[in-house]
């Protein structure tokens, strides 16, 4: 049985942080356990070659929740990426790091005890992993190993849809990252500048140490159990090409599996709710009612319209278009294949301009829904999504029984709370007023789907169930809480409570979900963690030289 300085479970973006801060900085011994494999496919390289894997299984796992009552007992797809460098490496590489007001939320979950999470305590680990191409000190990092920049080339719908949303109130903006994201603009995107090529935390912070000794990746592991000595974790048990396999850590445990999995294996290991545990027939280790509960997302909803000329994408994945998009790309990086298709994005409150934004919404220079869905062939069109920034509803990760290779349930409870629908229905009419307006108004042909007829509160809100989806950005299933709070799983320095020698460093962590896309922030914070655990290391160094 191998012995390790610290056992890493869950090779995503979190995971790959920790485990590089930990053999670079701290000189530590580190094994990295990835559910998924070690592969980078060429296409996912490009900016644009992630949409050929959106609908597959072949980099992602394919939860479907629970039958949502609310939603006629519909069940939503929920993928969580299953590769080496985890979203980073299949995601659409939009580098957003949300509103200071939920940093600020944080510390108030904390009841402000313990570590500072506020927006200026994480900026400097926002800009100590960047690498930005334009922008500069004190918001942005150059020079760290996390490459972001803008897109190589936005269409003419991406273009007009930032001069109609001014045109409507919305005023422009250079930079959503100041912590305060408000107004339209570009996004920035986890892409090398001058390769035009994704910067995935595999390319960032792995592949600087493949030929580390100190740091040990296995893939194909999926973790079945945390080892235990008393009430100190001392280990994982692992399955890998179907045999088993046990992995020894001298000093801790971190799980950065995700919000699905990372309650999951806590379960599975004895710690979680014990009713929960018990009808598994789990042995209790610590009673935690907190795990899996607390389970947030972001939703979104569409409105397409066709358009009366090729203004986006449609058609550029095949044929002659794509070939030529192809060797515009090889030869001199630029064209279509720079793009991720999803280029510029608005923050607002659709009912309030001065009120902090509840509505991140993008504009999507495709029709991209199914015809079976949509009841029409796709074209050339547009896509406005309006996503819901803070749903009041949350849900819950649970077991489906206690085999590790079983995929947990997921409860998501979208428009659980009646607030969400209202504010997605209002993000659903300011988009309706977006296509309409100029100068997009001048390119649409009609809205499709749902169709203009669609038009009283109860038709528009049966539109929403029906077509609702994930933003992609599950989080809040082990959140972090004060000394008082029942539900809190990890105290501020992102401990489990109860045991000794396990953390949790991923998007499990938030009590509250992010203002915008998430990838950015749990960099971020797998970064702060990893400094929290190297300080430590040195605070007990210092302890044993004064004894």
């Amino acid at each position: 049985m191998k012995e390790f300085d610290y056992i890493v479970v869950g090779g995503g973006s979190a995971g790959c942080i920790a485990a590089s801060r930990l053999v670079k900085e701290g000189n530590a011994r580190v094994l990295l356990l990835e559910a998924g494999k070690d592969e980078y496919h060429q296409v996912l390289k490009m900016p644009a070659g992630y949409m050929k894997f959106l609908a597959s299984e072949k980099y992602l796992t394919l939860h479907q929740t629970e039958p949502q009552s609310q939603l006629s007992g519909r069940g939503v797809i929920v993928p969580q990426a299953k590769v080496l460098g985890g979203g980073s490496t299949v995601n659409a590489m939009v580098y957003m790091r949300g509103h200071h007001q939920d940093y600020a939320d944080w510390n108030q979950a904390l009841n402000h005890q313990g570590v500072d999470w506020s927006w200026e305590s994480l900026l400097p680990h926002f800009t100590a992993i960047e690498d930005n191409d334009h922008l500069g000190a004190p918001l942005h990092g150059v020079g760290g190993p996390m490459k972001v920049s803008h897109l190589g080339h936005f269409s003419p719908l991406s273009r007009a849809y930032v001069k109609t949303m001014q045109g409507l109130g919305i005023p422009y903006t250079p930079d959503f990252n100041t912590g305060n994201p408000f107004g339209v603009g570009f996004m920035q995107h986890t892409i090398d500048g001058q390769t035009r090529q994704r910067c995935s935390v595999v390319d960032a912070f792995i592949n600087p140490l493949r030929n580390d000794d100190r740091l040990t990746i296995i893939t194909g592991a999926q973790a079945e159990e945390i080892l235990f000595e008393g009430d100190c974790a001392t280990g994982v048990r692992y399955r890998k090409d179907g045999h088993p396999f046990q992995a020894l850590a001298r000093k801790e445990v971190i799980l950065a599996a995700g919000a699905y999995q990372t309650p999951k294996l806590l379960m599975l290991s004895g710690i979680g709710p014990q009713t929960q545990l018990q009808q598994h027939n789990i042995t209790l280790r610590h009673h935690l009612p907190g795990v899996g509960q607390n389970l947030q997302d972001h939703y979104e909803v569409p409105v397409v319209a066709s358009t009366h000329g090729a203004f986006g994408y449609y058609g550029q994945d095949r044929g002659w278009p794509m070939i030529k998009a192809g060797l515009q790309y090889m030869l001199f990086k630029t064209g279509p294949v720079t793009t991720t298709g999803v280029e510029t994005c608005a923050f607002f409150d659709p009912l309030d301009f001065a009120a902090t934004p509840t509505i991140q919404m993008f504009c999507v220079p495709t029709v991209y829904l199914d015809r079976d869905v949509m009841g029409s062939d796709p074209g050339q069109g547009v896509t406005v999504n309006s996503l819901l920034l803070r749903p009041k509803a949350t849900g819950q990760v649970t077991l489906r029984d206690a085999n590790a290779s079983s995929l947990p349930r997921v409860d998501t409870q979208i428009f659980g709370h009646p607030d969400d629908l209202a504010r997605t229905l209002a993000g659903f009419r300011f988009a309706r007023r977006v296509i309409a307006a100029a100068p997009m108004e001048s390119m649409v042909q009609q809205e499709i789907f749902p169709g203009a007829d669609v038009s009283s509160d109860q038709a528009i809100a049966d539109h929403c169930k029906r077509m609702v989806k994930t933003g992609y950005h599950p989080v809040g299933t082990c959140r972090m809480g004060h000394d008082e709070d029942p539900l809190a799983v990890l105290t501020s320095d992102l401990r489990v409570r109860g045991v000794k020698q396990l953390r949790v460093v991923d998007a499990s962590m938030m009590p509250n979900i992010i203002s915008g896309n998430t990838n950015a922030i749990v960099m971020a914070v797998a970064h702060r963690a990893t400094e929290l655990i190297l300080n430590n290391l040195v605070a007990v160094k210092k302890e044993a030289v004064y004894e």
